[in-house]
């Protein structure tokens, strides 16, 4: 028997052992904000975000899911908690790893222990590895999103398990996965209506980084696997592409360098990708202005380096986003998204207010 002393001291340390040895501590203000979040909206929002504190500036009535791709953040779980919002989880894992059955229930156990410890309400599924249609990775692709969400859903009810494919089922980047398993058995499809020129292999020519006419085909391909249009939701960058141009012709077209990707002789990653935030200021400084692409639906303009070397930029705003918004409620889809919510200029100059303030009201197409 403990002497009395002894006794009162242990029962007050008694909570932090509970809280080490069990359930993590709540960090928020309000211990209700670590409940995770079940209630489903009809509308998604889907907001991937890098790092950094700028998610304070977000249009919050407007978000309803943030993927976690930098460090994780309490205060960024509590604050989206506080509105609402679903905070998940970035998942990604070498392939070949879970071929075997074991590791990929240790990679799922993991993830889920990781969700509850930071209370978080899912999980984004980004793999974006070559696959070949039959082989073992493609096999274990599909059970790995199916055992994930089976697992997510059984430990953390309510809980979104999403997964990021590309902008068509079509094999892009020879990712040849089982899109129509893979969409029943997750939430939602994160579609990644962007990086399409990331196989080119007709003119090596800077171009669009998301065509209109290109982006709503993949849609197409997508639902023509009978894919529920509920499941998907659109990616749309937030971000261009800055082309130096081997030679610039006298109707404007930019010729690039040849940067083989995946079995296409040239690709996007000729280009350094730029931030709305600094295309806003670039664009200012350009020999052309804006300009605009009627075949693409897409703004680029022109620029000359310290160098005296022509660059074209490529990339998206408002006039070229809105028909792709619309295009998701007419096509009945789940939602929309960017990639990513932090590039965007959230200072308060007024300028930069009205171009973030534009870009946010773009995702519901208006």
């Amino acid at each position: 028997m403990l002497p009395d002393t002894l006794t009162s001291r242990c029962l007050l340390f008694l909570p932090s052992i509970i809280a080490v040895c069990g359930a993590a501590a709540c960090p928020c203000e309000e211990p209700e904000l670590c409940q995770q979040i079940r209630a489903q909206r009809d509308f998604e929002v889907f907001v991937f975000d890098v790092g950094g504190k700028t998610w304070k500036s977000y249009n919050w009535s407007m978000v309803t899911t943030v993927a976690t791709f930098g460090k994780y953040d309490t205060d960024l779980m509590c604050y989206a908690h506080s509105k609402g919002a679903r905070v998940v989880l970035k998942g990604d894992v070498h392939l070949p790893y879970i071929v075997d059955p074991n590791n990929r229930t240790a990679w799922i156990t993991g993830k889920v222990d990781l969700a509850k410890s930071q209370f978080m309400d899912g999980i984004n599924i980004d793999i974006e590895q070559a696959v070949e249609e039959g082989s073992p990775e493609y096999h274990a692709l599909t059970d790995l999103v199916k055992e994930t969400t089976d697992a997510f859903h059984s430990a953390i009810p309510g809980s979104q398990v999403s997964f990021d494919v590309a902008w068509s089922p079509n094999c892009i980047d020879k990712r040849c996965y089982d899109y129509v398993r893979i969409a029943e058995s997750c939430d939602l499809l994160f579609v990644m209506s962007y990086d399409e020129q990331s196989q080119i292999t007709g003119d090596c020519i800077a171009t669009a980084n998301a065509p209109l006419s290109q982006t709503l085909n993949g849609y197409d391909q997508f639902l023509s696997l009978n894919i529920d249009p509920k499941k998907l939701v659109m990616g749309v960058p937030w971000y261009g592409y800055d082309y130096p141009c081997l030679n610039f012709s006298q109707d404007g077209v930019c010729f690039i360098i040849k940067v083989p990707f995946r079995g296409a002789p040239c690709s996007d990653a000729a280009g350094q990708q730029k931030t709305y935030k600094w295309i806003m200021k670039q664009v200012n400084d350009s020999f052309s202005g804006r300009l605009w692409d009627d075949k693409q639906q897409a703004p680029y303009f022109n620029y000359k380096d310290q160098k005296g070397q022509i660059h074209q930029v490529w990339y998206d705003d408002p006039q070229s986003i809105c028909p792709k918004a619309q295009s998701v409620k007419s096509k009945g889809l789940r939602g929309i998204g960017m990639w990513n919510g932090n590039i965007l200029d959230y200072s308060d100059e007024l300028v930069a207010k009205q171009q973030t303030a534009g870009m946010w009201n773009a995702l519901l197409g208006s």
